[in-house]
């Protein structure tokens, strides 16, 4: 089940700024859309560009700043998305190579561990069964 990482109870902010997460989150979003795993699902999915930044730079903010400015259901927006194991590997790489570039390192770390939580919840819940070759999968093995 997906605990969403901003639902928990308010943590300290750590050391960082708004600039600082909207940096983050366009860097990230760069090399996403250049990525050719993640690009084309993005391309596909996303409509809005503008839309999309600002509302993961308000869940950032409100995730790893306590901004509270975010109230969606991430969750649920990827439900519709065809991704497979792959992607979340590919996503916490960009993620995790963008916050140690942009944010001080406390805060990086912290994005981390976020993003990893979070990956591996939204994983747990799309894909809740194994292949027969061991990989997560939408449906069970028959």
């Amino acid at each position: 089940m997906y605990s969403d990482p901003c639902q928990s109870s308010a943590a300290p902010a750590a050391e960082g700024s708004e600039e600082q997460i909207a940096e983050l989150v366009h860097l990230f979003y760069r090399r996403v859309h250049a990525d050719t795993l993640l690009g084309p699902i993005f391309a596909e999915f996303v409509r809005d560009w503008d839309q999309h930044l600002g509302a993961m730079r308000n869940f950032w903010s409100t995730s790893l700043l306590g901004r509270g400015t975010y109230r969606g259901n991430g969750f649920a927006q990827h439900m519709r998305l065809p991704l497979e194991e792959a992607h979340f590997q590919r996503w916490l790489d960009l993620w995790e190579r963008s916050a140690v570039e942009i944010l001080p390192p406390a805060l990086a770390q912290r994005a981390i561990a976020k993003g990893r939580h979070m990956a591996e919840s939204f994983k747990t819940g799309l894909l809740p069964y194994k292949g027969a070759d061991g990989r997560s999968s939408r449906t069970p093995t028959i």
